[in-house]
Order: C-alpha cells, then sequence, then structure tokens
C-alpha cells in the first residue's frame, strides 16, 4: 500500500513528486532543498545555513509521518561543492547522534533552484 505523506511545516513540492511516500514498512523522503515553508525562500545563502533548514524539513516530514529522525536508516546527500562538505557533516552530525543512518554524500554540478545542499531519506516504521 503506497500514501502520501505531507505537511506544512516542510517546503510543498517545486514539481511532480510528493514529499514522501509510505510503502508498507519504509517511508521514502524526497530530496529536501534549505527552503523555509514559511517564506519558499532559502533560508540563507550559505550551505551551513540551508544545511540546516534541509535537517530541518526532514525532521517535520518524518514527524508528520508518525516518526523520529532516529528511525531514518539512509540518507543521500547531494552537495554543490565537495569543499563545504565538512560545514554539512558537522551540521548533519547533530541530527543522527546514536546510531547514524547509513549515508552516501556525491557532489553535484546543480542543485534545484541552485541550492547548496540536497538530502533524501528513507525511514523504518
Amino acid at each position: 500500500m503506497k500514501q502520501v505523506v505531507s505537511t506544512p511545516q516542510a517546503p510543498a513540492a517545486i514539481g511532480p513528486y510528493s514529499q514522501a511516500i509510505a510503502a508498507d514498512n519504509l517511508l521514502f523522503i524526497s530530496g529536501q532543498l534549505g527552503l523555509d515553508p514559511a517564506t519558499g525562500a532559502f533560508a540563507g545563502p550559505g550551505v551551513k545555513e540551508q544545511t540546516e533548514q534541509v535537517l530541518k524539513n526532514i525532521k517535520a516530514v518524518v514527524e508528520a509521518a508518525g516518526l523520529s529522525m532516529a528511525d531514518i536508516v539512509a540518507c543521500t546527500v547531494y552537495i554543490a561543492d565537495m569543499n563545504e562538505f565538512p560545514q554539512v557533516n558537522d551540521i548533519y552530525g547533530r541530527y543522527f547522534t546514536e546510531k547514524p543512518p547509513a549515508r552516501a554524500t556525491v557532489e553535484v554540478s546543480r542543485l534545484p533552484k541552485n541550492g547548496r545542499v540536497e538530502i533524501s531519506a528513507i525511514a523504518l516504521r
């Protein structure tokens, strides 16, 4: 069974996709940018502000599904400049303090809206 999960506490989808899809015991969270859900603008120009907002957005979507950040089992981090990875990693580590999820990080040539970082995640219900 497939169910759409959405919340106004995270940015609305900017294309034909859902914030998240619950399927059986898994929750697939679409890639989140550092957009403030209240304004639709980036939380700031830098990777630090955007990473913080990305993780707040993921947390909001996960909680809308009745789960927590501790239920996330895998993340994929897309970053515009690998030189900014230490800043992303520092903020990311504050959200996953115990039993952090599996993760892949890749540098990409461009992100939607010219964001600095995007993260997608999978959680276990």
